[in-house]
């Protein structure tokens, strides 16, 4: 089985999982892309010198017991049928373990442009093609980062970067390679690097400074971008599968495998001038935004008018008061831990009472001790299928100020997802709590008279589920 999702002109990536989509005898798809071949470079699409806008064409890697190699199909209608190019394979180089092409256009060379993966030798190789039919090798990366895994699902493209105030400030490139194992919560993780790409080479801009993780959680994997969804000319969407091998085939949700993450869209940013950043830090930051399209309907419940921090009691005595509870939504708000060792969240409760211990909860807090934000679902709900389940993981803040640390996070049926400090610091997990337990509340640990408590301020929250269609 294979999934897949679509925009132009980088359209599809497949994640090979167990069972793959036969292409003939002891041969199976693994993982690949699909561009829109417009100016019918490849010859495939039409008569020659005809444009031909909707013509698709996947690239991706068929797999035998011996060898994978790159191959292409065509498809005239929009996706709706494929047929496989007559001289496949496109690219062998006779190895076992050579994989997922990421192809897209690079108008400056006008040239198509693969990123494709040398597994288990921690290594990419960037090819070119004036027609997607005959590819050169320009370049090979790596190793570079985190290594002590195969890597796979490479992806190469163009971000806007902007300042402090806002305002575009240039561009960078993003290489990313997910890795399997080796992420930073064990098992499978997407780590990134960062630089130029002159159509033929990436050359990173700060070499060592990582490994730079694009998601500290466990279920961020196989991730793969969208270019032409907007009116941005360097726009870019990304979206991941939301798993990890280390438990992939015990997912309480078998037959499926996890889901897909939100869809998130990316930028660089430039960090404030002080602290300065170190000589091995990396000076641009990656940000991740959550993609809502929030229904017309759906209105954000605020809970305090004024900006001001208000104490935990406080919050949490309005979150009664209104009876905010829910599966599936999006929580912001702003966290001052104040003098507090710990302070956060406790969501997919299976109580409403904020004052009554939770038999299923899910937390996500600040720890002030080591500087860093995590989730904790230990106590998710059902966490006994796997020992690597009930995990709590955590991310290194990048700055905790006296206004405290904004927030977000989306929260679904069985999955979080929190966007910190602004989408600097992402962590995705899975969950799975009962259907029943919705309650929502903060908390901190204790803490002696005349110390300043966990204050929240600027809290929103905003419900995602649609209501079943009346029939």
């Amino acid at each position: 089985m294979s999934w897949g999702h679509a925009t132009s002109p980088d359209l599809v990536h497949w994640k090979h999982l167990p069972i793959a989509i036969p292409e003939a005898q002891g041969i199976s798809i693994f993982s690949g892309s699909t561009v829109e071949d417009s100016e019918n470079t490849s010859g495939l699409c039409g008569a020659a010198g005809v444009k031909t806008p909707g013509c698709l064409i996947a690239i991706y890697t068929c797999a035998s017991q011996d060898k994978q190699t790159q191959n292409i199909a065509v498809s005239r209608d929009e996706g709706a049928t494929w047929t496989k190019y007559s001289g496949n394979p496109v690219i062998d180089i006779g190895l076992k373990n050579f994989r997922d092409p990421k192809v897209f256009w690079h108008e400056a060379s006008k040239s198509w442009v693969m990123v494709v993966a040398l597994p288990d030798q921690h290594k990419l190789r960037i090819y070119r093609s004036p027609n997607l039919r005959q590819w050169e090798l320009a370049s090979e990366f790596g190793p570079a980062g985190a290594v002590s895994g195969v890597w796979e699902c490479p992806d190469l493209f163009e971000l806007p970067v902007y300042d402090n105030q806002g305002n575009l400030d240039g561009s960078r490139w993003l290489l990313n390679v997910n890795i399997n194992p080796g992420g930073p919560a064990g098992g499978s993780g997407d780590q990134y690097f960062v630089g130029k790409f002159d159509g033929r080479t990436f050359t990173e801009d700060h070499p060592g400074s990582g490994p730079h993780w694009v998601d500290w959680g466990k279920d961020f994997y196989a991730s793969t971008s969208f270019a032409n969804t907007g009116n941005e000319a360097l726009e870019r969407t990304w979206i991941a599968w939301m798993s990890n091998w280390q438990y992939a085939s015990k997912l309480p949700s078998l037959p499926g495998r996890g889901e897909m993450t939100m869809a998130r869209h990316l930028y660089f940013q430039e960090p404030p001038a002080y602290p300065p950043p170190t000589p091995a830090q990396e000076p641009l930051l990656l940000v991740q935004k959550p993609v809502l399209g929030l229904p017309a309907d759906k209105k954000y419940t605020a809970l305090f008018g004024a900006p001001s921090f208000q104490t935990l009691a406080n919050v949490n005595q309005r979150i009664v008061t209104k009876k905010l509870s829910g599966s599936v939504y999006r929580l912001r708000f702003t966290l001052d831990p104040g003098d507090a060792s710990e302070a956060g969240v406790r969501l997919r409760r299976s109580t409403n009472d904020p004052n009554e211990a939770g038999k299923e909860e899910t937390e996500v807090g600040i720890d002030m001790a080591n500087g860093r934000i995590f989730i904790d679902r230990s106590r998710s709900g059902k966490t006994d299928w796997s020992p690597d389940f009930p995990a709590r993981v955590s991310a290194p803040l990048k700055r905790i100020q006296a206004e405290g640390v904004p927030i977000e996070i989306v929260v679904d049926s069985n999955s979080v997802e929190v966007f910190a400090e602004d989408g600097e610091t992402v962590l995705t997990q899975l969950i799975y709590p009962a259907a029943s337990s919705q309650g929502l509340a903060f908390y901190s640990t204790a803490l002696p008279p005349g110390t300043a408590p966990a204050r929240v301020r600027n809290l929103e929250m905003i419900p995602l589920d649609r209501p079943a269609s009346k029939k």
